[in-house]
């Protein structure tokens, strides 16, 4: 029985592995990838702080893992406070209109 647990350990690591060698990921892999919340992601998105798909006619939102990558190297400040501060900043302007 523990043998079967541990093929499946390792199937499921292997799995986790190649979600990682997609080209373009959509939010939940993008927050597997980064370890970022899929909240704060899109508190991103709405922010348009982070590099994004802009194809009109999907909904759903996708990011080149590329991208990303030399995005997440640019050290992006993605603290809670900076995106907070930032949010409250764009519903303030938006208010004004």
């Amino acid at each position: 029985m523990e043998e079967n647990e541990n093929v499946v350990g390792l199937l499921s690591d292997i799995k986790g592995l190649l979600s990682h060698t997609k080209k373009v990921m959509n939010v939940e892999d993008l927050a597997a990838y980064t370890g970022l919340s899929k909240s704060k992601i899109y508190k991103l998105t709405q922010l348009k702080l982070i590099p994004m798909g802009n194809n009109a006619h999907i909904r759903q939102k996708f990011f080149d893992k590329d991208t990303i990558d030399n995005w997440l190297l640019g050290e992006p400040d993605v603290s809670d406070e900076t995106l907070e501060h930032q949010f409250n900043q764009q519903l303030l302007k938006n208010r004004r209109k």
